[in-house]
């Protein structure tokens, strides 16, 4: 594992020369290295505290690829006088990420859990929309804050009373409430839960297409990976207590579906369809069931890709328009169709149609749940419902429609078309790989 880690590392100095195509080709290099590494059913490849497993393996090839799409859709900064700045940023975020998800301590695991909102914050405040992205890093930067330090005081405690911070460790039987909340408070305002996602939608739209692309990809996943290393902690505390969590999703989930139909910006849209799909994703892996579990890991992968390419075409609009608004991105079909193929492929694996990834993973998610909860049938065709309706909003509102120029006609550019194309690819060819999940 180290020899990934310090690859990485040496990296560092073709920042400053502001190489761009070159330090992408050598992130997709690194990615296709950790693709060919075999993958563990315990932590493997263990140098230094460092280790791979099967939590972590496809958590940390989509963080190396996300981070490269995010050089690439960040044409416009290009050039421009803070660009070695910028890649610093995403070079930052990409290493922080790659730790997060495979240390094997507790504290190591904290210490890059805080340290990803530092180059997150500088480049919405870098690179953002409107001056209201001043407010959108506060609310950041302190929900995230405020809500961590409980995690840190547990992680103090169990060192403390058992000389250890490992994930493989066996910490005992722990029967308190208050010891579950401090756990997984950190990871809920991450994920985010509804009630504690306030600070989603604000950051999204503030920020550029970069920092929204790697906030929805990776950034919550960390909530969903936490949650998963410190299941295995402590199970009877989720045996016990994961109903109040459950609970919150079901309803937030239904909620915030409804959200979504009242938004008349598309970033927005994206930003509270996330909230919708992660309380899903919770709800999986509080059923603590191998279908739920499964399904959960896959819905976060294939999240990953699809709101991040949600967000690039969004940007892709952007561009052409200096609008995020429904009321201007309308007529899309007569004015970009070539783009609107991606948009119904992307509109149509957010909401989970076949042969996507999400499919799979929302039929095991909707099993669990069922599994956990029978009364969860009710929500679920609610949730399922709500889901194809926001989904048809966004596509239909925005492709159709009176474009509102009379004579008007773009393309997009290859750049435009690889990037839609390495986000979709993975969607459906990890299904036909599925057969390894299982073994």
């Amino acid at each position: 594992m180290m020899k990934f880690i310090l690859f990485v590392f040496f990296l560092t100095p073709l920042l400053f020369i502001n190489y761009w195509f070159l330090i992408q080709f050598f992130f997709i290099f690194l990615m296709l290295l950790f693709l060919v590494n075999s993958c563990y059913g315990f932590f493997g490849s263990v140098s230094y505290f460092f280790g791979i497993d099967n939590i972590s393996y496809g958590l940390i090839i989509l963080s190396i690829m996300i981070s490269s799409l995010m050089i690439l859709s960040s044409s416009s900064i290009f050039g421009s006088l803070m660009s070695s700045f910028f890649l610093f940023c995403c070079y930052l975020l990409m290493i922080s990420l790659i730790l997060i998800f495979c240390v094997m301590k507790m504290i190591i695991m904290y210490f890059f859990f805080e340290f990803s909102l530092i180059p997150l914050f500088l480049i919405i405040m870098g690179w953002g929309y409107q001056p209201e992205r001043l407010i959108s890093g506060l609310y950041l930067f302190f929900y995230t804050l405020l809500a961590s330090l409980p995690l840190l005081l547990v992680i103090i405690y169990l060192y403390m009373s058992f000389g250890s911070m490992s994930f493989d460790y066996n910490f005992g039987v722990s029967l308190s409430f208050m010891m579950h909340f401090m756990m997984l408070i950190a990871f809920m305002v991450k994920l985010p839960l509804y009630m504690f996602h306030l600070w989603l939608p604000k950051a999204h739209v503030q920020a550029p297409v970069s920092g929204s692309m790697i906030l929805a990809g990776l950034l919550l996943k960390i909530g969903g990976y936490g949650i998963l290393r410190f299941m295995f902690i402590y199970e009877y505390l989720f045996i016990n207590f994961s109903w109040f969590w459950y609970s919150l999703s079901l309803v937030g989930s239904c909620l915030v579906s409804l959200v979504c139909l009242i938004q008349g910006d598309v970033k927005c849209l994206i930003a509270y369809s996330s909230i919708a799909h992660m309380c899903m994703c919770l709800m999986g892996m509080l059923s603590m069931t191998k279908f739920g579990l499964i399904g959960s890991y896959l819905m976060m992968i294939g999240h990953g890709l699809c709101s991040s390419g949600l967000f690039c075409l969004a940007n892709i609009s952007y561009e052409r328009f200096l609008s995020r608004s429904f009321f201007i991105n309308k007529g899309l079909m007569l004015f970009m169709p070539s783009m609107s193929m991606m948009w119904f492929m992307f509109c149509s694996f957010n909401m989970s149609c076949p042969p996507s990834i999400n499919f799979i993973s929302e039929i095991m998610i909707m099993n669990s749940m069922i599994m956990y909860w029978s009364g969860s049938l009710i929500f679920i065709i609610f949730m399922s419902f709500f889901t194809a309706c926001f989904s048809f909003y966004l596509f239909s509102f925005t492709q159709h429609g009176k474009y509102h120029n009379l004579y008007c006609y773009s393309l997009g550019n290859v750049r435009e078309y690889l990037l839609m194309i390495v986000h979709l690819m993975p969607l459906f060819l990890i299904i036909l790989f599925m057969d390894c999940i299982f073994w």
